[in-house]
């Protein structure tokens, strides 16, 4: 008798979990993308998304928009663009933000590009230990809306305090990317933060089989 109480017991609370847990990463990753908090910082980092020939996509020149306009307001100095090419690229996410940005008023001396990352979790790694180096520790992070809360949980894991600006145009906007996003979005979360932040990571990139990947501690 005890014994069945017991599972029956284990049963209803995993069943409650699988209920409230993906609700809670909906309603934390909705609430970042549409209550953006941004103030002064160190840095405003740009998270990359794909380029073809030096020339940015689509999503990635609407978070350069983004930070150029911030970084014009004067809510921070430096601008460090991140992000590694494809296999076969001949430049890299971050290389072409920066050779934009240029292009487009920001001065070359305020511009870090930091040539590493296809995953956001990589990404983040690699500008905060320059962040470190630098020793700063305030980032204003720049990429879509639905990405600002894994963007920042992810940050605040590696010693940085962050905020985020979502991008105001582009394809990845709230109104354009829609209710899929939010939900590949949350569910992204709420691996990172269950099993993610105990070593085992899911890439954005990834496919298939291969998106376990373990990560040494």
């Amino acid at each position: 008798m005890f014994l069945f109480r017991w599972i029956r017991r284990t049963i209803t609370l995993i069943l409650i979990v699988a209920l409230i847990a993906p609700g809670y990463a909906v309603s934390k990753v909705w609430g970042a993308a549409n209550n953006p908090i941004v103030r002064n910082a160190d840095v405003i980092v740009v998270l990359g998304t794909a380029q073809l020939n030096g020339k940015p996509g689509e999503a990635l020149e609407a978070r350069l928009k983004e930070a150029q306009r911030i970084f014009e307001l004067g809510f921070a100095p430096t601008i460090i663009t991140v992000g590694a090419g494809a296999p076969g690229d001949r430049t890299t996410e971050a290389a072409s933000g920066k050779t934009w940005l240029i292009a487009n008023g920001v001065p070359r001396k305020k511009i870090i590009a930091i040539e590493e990352g296809r995953d956001t979790l990589v990404s983040t790694k690699a500008y905060a230990k320059l962040m470190k180096k630098r020793m700063v520790s305030d980032v204003i992070i720049v990429t879509d809306p639905y990405h600002c809360q894994r963007a920042m949980t992810m940050a605040n894991d590696q010693g940085v305090v962050s905020t985020c600006s979502p991008v105001q145009s582009g394809p990845n906007t709230i109104s354009n990317s829609g209710f899929r996003y939010l939900i590949r979005e949350a569910g992204a979360y709420l691996v990172y933060i269950t099993v993610g932040r105990r070593g085992i990571q899911i890439s954005d990139h990834l496919p298939g089989a291969d998106i376990f990947t373990k990560v040494a501690p």
